[in-house]
């Protein structure tokens, strides 16, 4: 390979990984609908037209969206759990109040807890609602305006479920009954008695309905935001404009997407750190998720098969809702309860099959550690022993490429501005020493999956939020807090705010470590023939260190134990292999020639 196809391909690869972060770090902002914006200020006054479970049946009635103001005067059962606190509306049965009580929005004090639901009329208004869509021979089914009436129960916790209850008054009575466990799993149980002389048929639902999108949202490709559903063992994402863009449905009457399944599924809203899901258990029923443009809300539903009621009998149908956090652990053990590949609700990315061994590695570690941080250096450790092999053979060639220095420079000294004389040389030089220019670029291809499944690890997965290391790191999910900018605090003055483009001038220590380490193992490795590459590989750690500076602190904790171990590993086996590098003596002499060369 001749010089010039080595600069294109270096120059691509650097050209690449330049793009990749530098959309990482900047991602575009879609902006926020403005005061003035009609389907905005529809979301706000609980205006809009029709929304119904339509996929139920063709010819379903419509169910309305019901005005702020009943529902806020509308009575309400508590929630109270070790995971969860808020309430349970009577009007429309709606679970609308929701908090995460293990759970902060800072770490600051007095942090209020997470807030999962809202009740329509406030904004960010999210609830999930269940009911009936008429068939044969009934007259009235409950809908979002419905009023029950506490039946059973007066405070839902795990020991105590709740029931509510209406009757339609042409004989038929509804109930619906609340039971929850100890983390943030719901089991809802519709039931209708029918007492009339006839036969009915119907078709119950759950809806999970979202009015606008997250005020928090990322808007970051590295985590899924928006739909998620599983459909018969297939796995969909779609952010909120994707569903925007959904084709207009005539039987929904909307833009909407829908989805026969047979045998087991669920779909709902995903968040970055947390999910509400619709679990109807293993049986068929129908997944559809769609958009009202006015008044700007977002819905997932599922429908099951119709019923039928008897004269003098009861039916009752039970399915779950997921309303909370994305804990792994609690997500993997619904998963082994029968909720079907529930843990790829958690947005593992393509590289799957690293990010989930790399996840519960470190879960595994800090199950003994007890500390997140030491946790991400073990598991450093750990990779690197496994790698060690691969690794050897590398360092082993990079010793003999440091030996052959001297011989290249005398070639390229005879060849002169002959660069295919000098190559043709350079190749029959390592030939005959039996050394692979290329041996040293192993280790680094398998970092860089290592790298980014680690990266999708730490920025997506709940567990490393808010998690301290030691001192100054309280968030390993989020950038180091310390500045150059004000030595660290010292000076009286503040860094530069994120959302400035200047942030990235805010070095903290861990940033500046890094650029270290990388700099310290650039001094072990063979320096390229070419000035110019000499010239790129010279910047590229401070560069990286620039770049890496406000990607989240257990990333750049990983990064710089690699660095670490690598130049302890290197320097050893080059050791060993009859090389002694002097790393500190070429800074010295480099230092000294720069002197030189200033005076002359």
């Amino acid at each position: 390979m001749d010089d010039q196809n080595k600069n294109l391909i270096l120059a691509t690869v650097l050209s690449f990984i330049v793009v990749l972060v530098w959309f990482l770090l900047f991602p575009p902002q879609e902006q926020a609908p403005t005061t003035d914006d009609p389907v905005a200020q529809s979301q706000s006054e609980g205006t809009g037209g029709a929304m119904s479970p339509a996929g139920a049946a063709e010819t379903a009635t419509a169910q309305p969206l019901i005005d702020a103001g009943p529902a806020a005067d509308a009575p309400r059962v508590q929630i109270a759990t070790p995971s969860l606190s808020g309430s349970i509306s009577l009007a429309g049965g709606r679970i609308d109040d929701l908090q995460l009580t293990d759970y902060k929005v800072t770490q600051e004090e007095g942090s209020p807890d997470v807030t999962l639901f809202r009740p329509q009329g406030q904004p960010g208004g999210y609830y999930a609602l269940y009911g009936w869509v008429a068939g044969t021979n009934i007259e009235a089914v409950p809908d979002a305006e419905t009023l029950w009436s506490l039946d059973s129960g007066e405070v839902l916790t795990p020991e105590t479920p709740v029931t509510l209850s209406w009757d339609n008054g042409a004989g038929q009575i509804f109930r619906q009954t609340y039971a929850v466990d100890d983390k943030f799993m719901f089991t809802v149980t519709q039931s209708v008695e029918n007492t009339a002389d006839s036969t009915i048929a119907l078709r119950p639902y759950g809806l999970l309905r979202r009015h606008g999108e997250p005020s928090d949202l990322q808007n970051f490709f590295v985590v899924h935001e928006g739909l998620v559903r599983m459909s018969d063992g297939e796995l969909e994402e779609q952010g909120y404009d994707d569903m925007v863009d959904f084709d207009v449905d005539p039987r929904e009457g909307a833009p909407a997407e829908r989805i026969d399944v047979s045998e087991s599924g669920w779909v709902g809203f995903t968040e970055h750190y947390w999910m509400a899901t619709l679990i109807p258990g293993d049986r068929a029923f129908r997944s559809t998720a769609k958009y009202y443009p006015d008044p700007d809300v977002y819905q997932t539903e599922a429908v099951l098969a119709g019923v039928e009621a008897a004269p003098g009998a009861t039916v009752e149908v039970a399915t779950q809702l997921f309303a909370g956090a994305k804990e792994g652990e609690t997500i993997k053990d619904y998963e082994d309860a029968g909720v079907t590949r529930f843990f790829d609700s958690i947005d593992w990315g393509w590289f799957f099959f690293l990010t989930k061994p790399i996840f519960w590695l470190i879960h595994w570690l800090h199950s003994f550690i007890g500390n997140m941080g030491w946790s991400i250096i073990a598991m450093t450790i750990f990779l690197k022993a496994i790698l060690f092999p691969l690794a050897y053979k590398s360092y082993a060639s990079m010793a003999k490429m440091k030996e052959l220095q001297p011989r290249m420079e005398e070639l390229k000294a005879k060849a002169g501005d002959d660069r295919q004389k000098l190559q043709k040389e350079m190749m029959e030089l390592y030939k005959k020493e039996k050394v692979n220019p290329a041996a040293g670029c192993l280790p680094i291809l398998l970092q860089i999956p290592i790298f980014f499944s680690l990266y999708k690890v730490i920025f997506v997965t709940l567990e490393l939020r808010h998690q301290p290391w030691i001192g100054w790191i309280h968030d390993l999910s989020a950038p180091d807090p310390t500045s150059i900018v004000n030595l660290f605090g010292a000076l009286p003055w503040d860094a530069f705010p994120p959302e400035s483009f200047l942030a990235i001038l805010n070095l903290g220590v861990l940033p500046i470590l890094l650029g270290i380490s990388m700099w310290l193992q650039q001094k072990l490795n063979p320096a390229p023939a070419d000035p110019a590459q000499q010239m790129i590989f010279a910047w590229m750690p401070w560069v990286f260190m620039f770049m890496l500076g406000n990607f989240a602190s257990g990333l750049v904790l990983y990064w710089i134990t690699n660095n670490t171990i690598t130049f302890c590993q290197q320097y050893l086996i080059m050791r060993s292999h009859g090389y002694t590098p002097d790393v500190f003596g070429n800074i010295r002499g480099s230092f000294s020639r720069k002197k030189a060369e200033a005076k002359k």
